[in-house]
C-alpha cells in the first residue's frame, strides 16, 4: 500500500494496522525524519519504505512510485491521504497559504492518482483510498478547505466512473474516507471528545480486507461528540 501524508496522523496510523494485517507499504511525506523512524518501528526495509515526497511536484509522485514498484514489484492499493487546512474567513490567512492548501489538497491528490494509475492498468486490479472529510459533504462557513474537501468528494466519483468505463480497471475499487474531527497533528491544540487516527486507520483496513466484489465507497465518520 502506498501512502501519502503518511509521516502523521491518519497516514501513520494507517500504516501501523495494514502492516499488523500483513501489508507492506511505501511511506510518503515531506518530513523524512518522522518517515524514517516510522519504517523502522514497521519492520524496516523489508515491511516499509520511506521516501520524501512533496505530492504537489510530479516528478516527486512518479519517483515515490517508482521507488515502491522497484522495492516491492506491485501496488495493491494507493492512499492519497496528504492535505492541510486552513483557518475559516475568506479574509484569513495568507493567499499563499491558501494556494498551497488548495494544491496539497486537489491537485495533489490528482497527482497521485496519475502516477499510480498506469500501474492499476497493467494488473488490472488495485483500490484507491482518497482522504476527504465531514467538511466535504457540509459546506463550513468561509471555508476554504471545505472546498478543497468537497473537490476530493468529486474526485473519488470521477475516479470511479473512469475506471468503470474501462475494462482493465473495472474491478478496482475507490473508498472516500471522510473523517469527522480527529485528534491529530492537524490541529494545533488537542482536541476533547475527538476521533483517534487509529479509529480512522481501522475503518480504511475494513474496506481493504472486503472480498473482492464488495466496493465500500465511502466511509464517513464522525465522533459521538459531533452532530454535523
Amino acid at each position: 500500500m502506498l501512502i501519502t501524508g503518511a509521516s502523521s496522523g491518519i497516514g501513520a496510523a494507517t500504516a501501523r494496522r495494514v502492516v499488523a494485517a500483513g501489508w507492506r507499504v511505501a511511506l510518503g511525506a515531506r518530513s523524512e525524519d518522522k518517515l524514517a523512524e516510522l519504517a523502522t518501528g514497521l519492520g524496516g526495509d523489508e515491511a516499509a519504505l520511506a521516501v520524501r515526497c512533496d505530492v504537489t511536484e510530479w516528478d516527486d509522485q512518479q519517483a515515490f512510485v517508482a521507488q515502491a514498484l522497484e522495492r516491492f514489484g506491485r501496488l495493491d492499493a494507493v492512499f492519497a491521504n496528504a492535505g492541510f487546512g486552513a483557518k475559516r474567513g475568506f479574509t484569513e490567512e495568507t493567499v499563499e497559504h491558501w494556494r498551497a492548501m488548495v494544491d496539497t489538497n486537489v491537485y495533489g491528490a490528482a497527482l497521485t492518482i496519475r502516477a499510480t494509475l498506469p500501474h492499476f492498468r497493467e494488473t488490472g486490479t488495485g483500490h484507491y483510498f482518497l482522504t476527504g472529510s465531514v467538511a466535504g459533504r457540509v459546506p463550513l462557513p468561509g471555508s476554504l478547505y471545505s472546498s478543497t474537501k468537497w473537490a476530493i468528494t468529486g474526485m473519488g466519483q470521477s475516479l470511479r466512473g473512469e475506471l468503470h468505463m474501462d475494462e482493465r480497471t473495472s474491478t478496482v475499487r475507490v473508498t472516500l474516507v471522510e473523517p469527522g474531527m480527529v485528534d491529530t497533528p492537524f490541529f494545533h491544540e488537542p482536541k476533547h471528545g475527538a476521533l483517534e487516527a487509529d479509529d480512522i486507520a481501522r475503518a480504511v483496513l475494513y474496506a481493504l480486507e472486503q472480498p473482492p466484489h464488495v466496493d465500500v465507497n465511502e466511509l464517513l465518520i464522525r465522533p459521538v461528540s459531533q452532530p454535523i
